[in-house]
């Protein structure tokens, strides 16, 4: 369908950073606004494909709000800005982090391909808009994934015109594309992006763009490729691999109790290693075993709530970020007075195949949490939602949890006397360490029940050393 200004513009301009949430996303906060051009050749209108060259795997999408200028714009003030500004409409800055190398700084080749500025399907009247009252979502297979406004940005859009205006002249129906919130990540061929810009009762409309496979690319120019920095980039927030869990040493984790592997822990000079005042929440007698990933709330602020609580925040983001394997620990500051995990992402951490939840925090919805066979440990369980105490903050930093640091990568085990955080360069000793002091106490324990006295045997001494080694024989036949 073809894109609604009907003519190709000028120029098109887009802004790197602009909302405080995509800035937390990228850990920097610019002084200045920066800029990128995309050729016009990109435009798309709604119901275009998005179009994903095989051989790439990062197509990312960015949910964005596109001012069209009206008129004529040269050295004007930021007063002014606004003035010029005629249309506005939802907007699509598509690219392939597979090609950033190529053009490192002009994004040419990975943000410009054709099809990757759809914009619509309907224009908004710039003059019926209060610029700093407008609302962007986007969805992805229609879920919400951003969802943000206008009224705390880092450069306002009258900014935005008159700074690019101090030496690039906008002409009209050039395009300035201002920004995206947190939230914007990877799609894959059959997934369908939706993006609307809204303000009150006047919307843009849903802008839909599937995305397809297309042809590989021609080798006469750069190919595609991908590294760990490029997917950090491309997926967002604090970019999480796979987990690597060798399923032996997972085997060996589960194999023996978490009190053991504390006691080892503290031989080695790590008694602080527990997480501290959880439990598990209903029965079960299934051990966790699995690669944390982390989330961390700070104290509520009950103005930072509107901008980093509502919509796609840290706490959702955190759970669709999970992977197979993962245990979602959550820093909630040991505050039990007020739910840190509902039923409704527990299900969806369990979807996504979660390992298990561990909050220093409360849950909500706890015998329903109970009933899903997914390990979740909490300090407890309390009826309100988080925006009692806490703002869902960020994901996939080293966080407090129950007493305990724990760094996004660590080893996480719990049984039935709690959970653990094991350093995974002494996993594989802390196993074998931990079977033989587990083997020793099963030794201790028939000589106890048989009615000897522990002194001496508990810890196991020198005089009962030559009885066990022929228990072992016995034991090992």
């Amino acid at each position: 369908m073809p894109h609604p200004l009907g003519t190709y513009p000028s120029k098109i301009i887009a802004v790197h950073l602009n909302y405080p949430s995509r800035a937390a996303e990228r850990g920097r906060v610019p002084s200045q606004p920066s800029y990128f051009l995309k050729p016009p050749s990109s435009l798309a209108g709604t119901g275009d494909d998005l179009v994903r060259p095989a051989g790439c795997e990062l197509l990312g999408f960015e949910g964005e709000i596109a001012l069209v200028i009206g008129s004529r714009a040269q050295r004007v003030s930021p007063e002014d800005g606004w003035s010029h500004v005629r249309w506005v409409t939802a907007a699509n800055d598509a690219g392939l982090y597979d090609l950033r190398y190529a053009d490192r700084g002009s994004n040419l080749r990975s943000k410009g391909a054709d099809g990757f500025t759809p914009l619509g399907p309907r224009l908004l009247d710039a003059r019926q808009i209060d610029p700093d009252a407008l609302r962007l979502r986007t969805w992805v297979n229609d879920e919400l994934v951003q969802d943000d406004t206008t009224d705390a940005l880092l450069f306002p859009f009258g900014q935005l015109v008159a700074d690019l205006s101090r030496l690039v002249t906008l002409e009209a129906g050039d395009v300035i594309l201002t920004g995206t919130p947190a939230g914007a990540s990877v799609v894959k061929p059959g997934d369908i992006v939706e993006v609307e810009v809204s303000a009150d009762e006047l919307s843009s409309g849903r802008l839909r763009n599937p995305v397809s496979q297309g042809g590989t690319l021609a080798a006469y120019g750069a190919m595609p490729k991908a590294d760990l920095a490029e997917r950090e980039s491309a997926y967002g927030s604090a970019y999480v691999p796979e987990p690597v869990l060798d399923p032996r040493l997972a085997d060996g984790l589960r194999s023996v109790a978490v009190a053991t592997l504390s006691a080892q822990m503290r031989a080695r000079g790590l008694p602080h290693m527990s997480i501290d005042g959880v439990q598990r929440v209903g029965r079960g007698d299934q051990a966790m075993v699995g690669v944390a990933h982390t989330l961390r709330y700070l104290p509520l602020r009950e103005d930072l709530f509107k901008r980093y609580g509502t919509g796609m925040n840290a706490q959702k983001r955190a759970i669709e970020e999970l992977r197979p394997g993962h245990v979602l620990m959550m820093d909630a500051r040991r505050d039990e007075t007020a739910g840190t995990l509902g039923d409704i992402l527990a299900l969806r951490a369990l979807k996504r195949g979660a390992a298990g939840v561990v909050t220093d925090g409360a849950v909500r919805d706890s015998a329903a949490i109970a009933g899903l066979g997914l390990p979740v440990f909490a300090a407890g369980a309390h009826p309100s939602v988080l925006g009692r105490r806490h703002v869902p903050w960020d994901t996939g930093v080293p966080i407090a949890c129950g007493g305990a640091l724990v760094q996004p990568g660590d080893l996480i085990v719990g049984d039935a006397d709690g959970v653990i955080v094991v350093p995974p360069d002494l996993a594989e000793e802390l196993i074998v360490d931990a079977r033989e002091q587990e083997r020793q106490e099963r030794f201790i324990t028939e000589q106890v029940a048989a009615g000897e006295s522990v002194d001496g045997l508990y810890p196991l001494g020198p005089a009962w050393q030559d009885a066990y080694k022929n228990w072992c024989k016995g034991e090992s036949q």
